[in-house]
């Protein structure tokens, strides 16, 4: 496509979608207003589609899992959960590179091409989840390749933070993760009566003709298609995106990049971790297989939405109250509801009647608790949601004060290094979305890996670890960017820049 560029001389022009933008100063209130607005929300809208499918395609294991046993398949708790972790491991692993794929390959062009990628896990999907002869093994491979979706976030949320400015990155970025990690919640909530199993809080009720769960690949498979086209058709690409993974890598010796990545870690590891986990712990812990053709207890597909669909609202939410409050001190007190929300989880769990032959009658009485540790869960899920928003918000912030603080006012040099703090930034959230997501992997696993004879011995412990966690990531909080007087002097802190 040609090279267009919104210009501001004289009432600009509108970009269309399909071109490469030359000249982007969001900066500029000038330009923003005369075009580059309209500009920067079309790209924003068609990116949050394309994250939005990318993260179903991503966690479409987590509640399909839970019905491979109804599909002839044999695999045990420990093995579903596995399958349900593979994903996530390789999700974490591709956003470095899909970040460093906007700047090589271009916003629009790199859509397009994760958009297509998501065929990959659908439709092997779709193939295999009919052969319940498969080995473990081979599902596991086929659960790993859905992690294309979870590359999608990093690469998107690079993209977007060169069209905004600044004052606006909170609510863009915000926005954007959001639809994004709604998701998660959305296949946790349509897959199930798609499919042919009950849903909706057991207002629709399971299929007689069985479960196909090959329908749900169907759909995104062609939804991906849509995508694909959409941002061929209507995103651009910016020249200014443009630098070399060796500039973007220079962001590894700044410390500000590990402790932004450790602290997603307990916010965005959070809230994707328990998503994967959450509809095989309802199962594990409130289910029994017989008693009704839903079953006995807690049906995980009435309520294992909700985790998802609360963070994901509330991430949003984070942005909007770090652009009111700051950043840090938001992120410090999701930090605290997330503990609180952990202690409850685990006094919860430590009051339910262990039941790993899933036997009716210990899950009925499990039942009792379910609203305890629903509420527990939901307030994990809120405060890493805002805590999602607040962080990312922080990232921008940090680099550019570091390249206002080394800049005079009003100089060309002052120009070059806010353009450099943008992509500092972009990569920085990279970096911290490809650690953050580990938590994805690290969560399901430490509920269940192969290795574990316990499942709910073992998530026990693990909330205790997890627990431990969000205090540490107070303190970071609490030192590095809010401590104002305790040893300033030696070792100062970012609290007077608000981040």
């Amino acid at each position: 496509m040609a090279s267009n560029a919104v210009s501001t001389a004289s009432g600009s022009s509108y970009s269309p979608g399909g071109v490469t933008i030359a000249d982007w100063r969001p900066e500029d209130p000038a330009f923003w207003e005369a075009g580059a607005a309209r500009v920067a929300k079309r790209n924003l809208g068609w990116s949050i589609f394309a994250e939005h499918l990318g993260f179903s395609v991503w966690l479409m294991w987590s509640v399909s899992s839970a019905y491979l046993l109804s599909m002839g398949f044999d695999f045990t708790p420990q093995e579903l959960f596995l399958i349900v972790a593979a994903p996530n491991l390789v999700g974490s692993l591709i956003r470095l590179p899909y970040t460093f794929a906007v700047p090589r390959f271009g916003g629009r062009n790199w859509t397009v091409v994760s958009a297509l990628l998501l065929l990959i896990p659908t439709l092997l999907f779709a193939l295999f989840v009919q052969r319940p002869e498969t080995p473990l093994w081979v599902f596991v491979a086929i659960a790993a390749t859905a992690g294309l979706g979870g590359g999608n976030f990093a690469s998107s949320m690079a993209n977007i933070n060169f069209f905004y400015p600044a004052s606006k990155k909170g609510a863009a970025l915000g926005l954007n993760a959001a639809g994004g990690n709604l998701g998660v919640a959305i296949i946790q909530f349509f897959l199930p009566v798609v499919v042919g199993g009950a849903g909706i809080f057991g207002m629709v009720t399971a299929s007689d003709g069985g479960i196909h769960l090959e329908r749900a690949s169907y759909v995104y498979a062609a939804l991906a298609l849509v995508a694909a086209a959409g941002a061929f058709l209507f995103m651009n690409n910016l020249t200014t995106a443009s630098v070399s993974p060796r500039q973007s890598l220079a962001v590894v010796r700044n410390k500000h990049t590990w402790v932004m990545s450790l602290l997603y870690i307990g916010t965005f590891g959070s809230f994707i971790g328990y998503s994967a986990a959450m509809p095989l712990l309802i199962k594990i812990n409130f289910w029994g297989p017989s008693g009704g053709p839903t079953g006995t207890g807690i049906h995980f597909a009435y309520y294992a939405f909700l985790g998802a669909l609360v963070g994901s609202v509330a991430r949003p939410l984070g942005g909007w109250l770090a652009d009111k409050y700051g950043g840090a001190r938001v992120t410090a007190w999701s930090f605290v509801g997330m503990g609180v929300g952990t202690a409850a989880v685990l006094w919860t769990l430590t009051q339910l009647t262990p039941n790993p032959a899933q036997q009716p009658s210990i899950a009925q009485d499990n039942q009792a608790w379910f609203g305890w540790f629903l509420a527990s869960f939901l307030v994990i899920f809120a405060a890493s949601g805002i805590g999602n928003g607040s962080t990312y918000r922080m990232i921008p912030l940090i680099w550019a004060r570091q390249a206002r603080t080394a800049t005079a006012d009003g100089t060309p040099e002052r120009l070059a290094a806010m353009q450099q703090s943008t992509r500092n930034a972009s990569a920085v959230i990279g970096i911290a979305g490809a650690v953050g997501a580990m938590g994805g992997f690290l969560i399901p696993m430490s509920f269940g890996a192969p290795w574990v004879d316990d499942p709910a011995s073992a998530a026990r412990g693990a909330f205790a670890v997890f627990g431990g966690y969000y205090v540490v990531c107070l303190a970071i909080t609490w030192f590095v960017y809010t401590r104002r007087s305790f040893l300033v002097s030696r070792l100062p802190s970012l609290a007077e820049a608000r981040i």
